[in-house]
């Protein structure tokens, strides 16, 4: 049964349309994914939905018994804390608990008709059961907790949250409240990687239906089932998440355009025969000619016109000059602000062509780091030295040097003097800045228009080292992708800041995690890093899980080493099982050149098992040496 139902739905605004022709459903319990190019108008159909806006034609259908939930709808106040604020979302529970909490006391003391007080208790006590009260305050505080606040926070007035936090808040009220229909408008922007990791878990629990705007592909990939993209003003629908989508759609484009060339071709070949039947001029090729006429106009009538398509940034990061193998060096680097230390030890190199992605927690000091390697703060101690001919280049995610009194064309022109005004605007235009856009002022663009010009300075820089902090925000998905597409290609180095697991993935080639005492390294990318941490972890409490409560140094000291020397005994033992294994292979291979059918299929098997076998001792290996090596003194 459809929770929501949009029928050809079309919306204008002034002379131009956003979208016309848009239909779709979203049926109990599916998660489903809305996708576009910023601008397309996913926003404006969320607004049809609630009633917000009215559309020029066609109707959306919400089901009777649907309970629709959206971030618009909730506000905070202004004199509560925000466990307060939050809690208040159960506020019949409340009452419902109160009133439990007056008739127990009633009882006790043997006022009024016990009787009637009995049963009415057993009725509320059932509702308030049936309705949650034995968990609202278990949610309440796991929502706030999931969603990135400190206990510290729970009392603070929510006159005092940043915009930020005011957003996390507005969106655990939502979450926690009685919708079983919710509309999310980019609900993991100011979220940072674990709680959007909770804010997915809590999704895929999540008994009812939802419609969801994000540019964030991976928590697409892991929530949705289903896809709905608005391109060109029109709308499609796909089974699958994300990455399903992409496929398909690349599929679908692919036979759409090959059969639309296959028609013209034949259009034009028909065309050629007509000319000629007219040119010999009797009355049966007049006839001839009329009959593959009416031939054209059924090709016609099923044709399909390619999709134009859409316009997308154009990057290109080539560097102007190579740099030398070591491109930065830093050691036991320490930052703190009033006394509060961010973090410290920090020691990590970077070679040409990496592809370093800085992680961590929010707050744990990334940006701080890169603002030290651009020279912007000073480091308490330690040190950090650039290799030869490095040029770097420094992408700021608030883009704070940006000059917001100048138009976007002044803005790259002070940066690149020498360039001329077509130059400046040829560049700007593959931004996406046309016409009148290049004379915008920075102070009235959108956060995504200011990260293309901050992008664009980057690009024209020609730097051969980029530190790029979160450039993916204000960038839709297909920028998104665009952008990958020309970091994969760039032969310099970067190290990179980002919340875009999807990003990550494409593009990382080591992960450096930063906490307070440190930096821990992972060679790969972010699958593979929540793999090794989960390992690492799983590691490491095996091996502490009869460990009394309080142990003093030296007990610490002792199991620490123990630890060491077993992982190192299997260290040695997996190295051996790997060149057994190794050895098997090669073995099985040799005769596999010279066997026969039946004993293929044997070798075949045993091939297999001795290739997964040495796979798994490979792993093995490689969270053993990890623990190893961030546990050695």
């Amino acid at each position: 049964m459809a929770v929501l139902d949009v029928q050809n739905l079309t919306l204008s605004f002034g002379d131009g349309t956003l979208f016309e022709g848009v239909s779709f459903d979203v049926k109990e319990k599916e998660k489903v994914g809305l996708i576009g190019v910023n601008g397309a108008g996913k926003t404006s159909l969320f607004k049809l939905i609630t009633g917000e806006y009215t559309a020029d034609s066609g109707d959306c259908f919400l089901s009777k018994t649907a309970r629709l939930g959206y971030m618009e709808q909730h506000t905070c106040s202004e004199n509560k804390s925000v466990y307060e604020e939050l809690i208040s979302v159960f506020s019949e529970l409340i009452e419902t608990e109160k009133e439990l909490e007056r008739l127990s006391e009633v009882l006790t003391k043997g006022e009024g008709n016990s009787s009637e007080n009995i049963e009415k208790q057993d009725a509320l006590t059932e509702l308030f059961t049936r309705e949650g009260g034995l968990t609202y305050k278990s949610m309440t505080r796991s929502a706030l907790l999931g969603l990135g606040f400190e206990e510290s926070d729970f009392n603070k007035p929510t006159s005092q949250l940043s915009g930020g936090q005011r957003s996390k808040l507005i969106l655990a009220k939502l979450l926690l409240s009685k919708a079983d229909f919710l509309l999310l408008d980019e609900p993991t922007n100011h979220l940072d990687i674990k709680a959007v990791e909770w804010l997915e878990g809590f999704l895929k629990d999540f008994p009812g239906a939802c419609l969801i705007i994000s540019h964030d592909r991976y928590f697409l990939d892991k929530i949705t089932n289903k896809t709905i993209e608005i391109e060109n003003k029109k709308c499609r629908c796909y089974n699958g998440n994300y990455s399903l989508f992409l496929k398909k759609k690349e599929a679908e484009q692919k036979a759409i355009e090959e059969k639309y060339e296959n028609d013209m071709k034949e259009i034009e070949r028909i065309e050629g025969i007509i000319a000629q039947q007219r040119a010999w001029g009797r009355e049966r090729n007049f006839k001839t000619a009329e009959s593959k006429e009416k031939q054209i106009e059924r090709i016609k009538k099923q044709l399909v016109i390619p999709d134009k398509m859409v316009e997308k940034i154009r990057f290109d990061f080539t560097p102007k000059t190579v740099s030398g193998e070591e491109v930065l060096t830093a050691r036991d680097i320490k930052k703190s602000f009033d006394k509060k230390v961010i973090f410290e030890n920090t020691s990590f190199n970077i070679m040409r062509g990496e592809r370093v992605f800085l992680l961590g927690d929010n707050g744990c000091g990334k940006t701080t780091l890169l603002k030290i390697l651009m020279k912007d703060y000073l480091p308490d101690e330690g040190y950090f030295k650039f290799g030869a001919n490095v040029m770097t280049g420094y992408f700021d995610q608030v883009q704070a040097k940006l000059d917001l009194n100048k138009t976007a064309i002044e803005e790259i022109w002070t940066s690149f003097p020498a360039m001329t005004e077509t130059s400046v605007r040829s560049a700007l235009a593959a931004f996406l800045f046309k016409g009148d856009d290049v004379f915008k002022k920075l102070s009235d663009c959108s956060g995504g228009e200011r990260a293309r010009v901050a992008l664009l300075k980057l690009m024209l820089g020609k730097f051969n080292f980029l530190l790029l902090d979160e450039p993916t925000n204000h960038l839709d998905a297909f920028s998104r992708e665009e952008l990958e597409k020309t970091l994969l290609s760039y032969s310099g180095t970067l190290l990179i800041v980002s919340h875009d697991r999807y990003f990550i993935n494409k593009l990382a080639t080591r992960i450096i995690e930063l906490n307070k005492d440190g930096i821990t390294e992972y060679l790969g990318d972010y699958d593979y890093y929540t793999e090794r941490k989960a390992l690492l972890s799983a590691w490491a409490e095996k091996q502490s899980e009869a460990k009394p409560k309080k142990v003093n140094e030296y007990q610490l000291k002792k199991e620490r080493a123990s630890q060491l020397r077993k992982a190192k005994t299997r260290l040695k033992k997996c190295e051996e099982e790997i060149e057994e294994a190794e050895n098997e292979l090669a073995l099985i291979e040799e005769k596999m050149t010279s066997s026969g059918y039946e004993e293929l299929l044997e070798l075949t098997s045993r091939l297999d098992e001795y290739t997964n076998k040495r796979d798994s001792l490979y792993s093995e290996w490689e969270s053993l040496s990890e623990f190893i090596a961030q546990n050695e003194e």
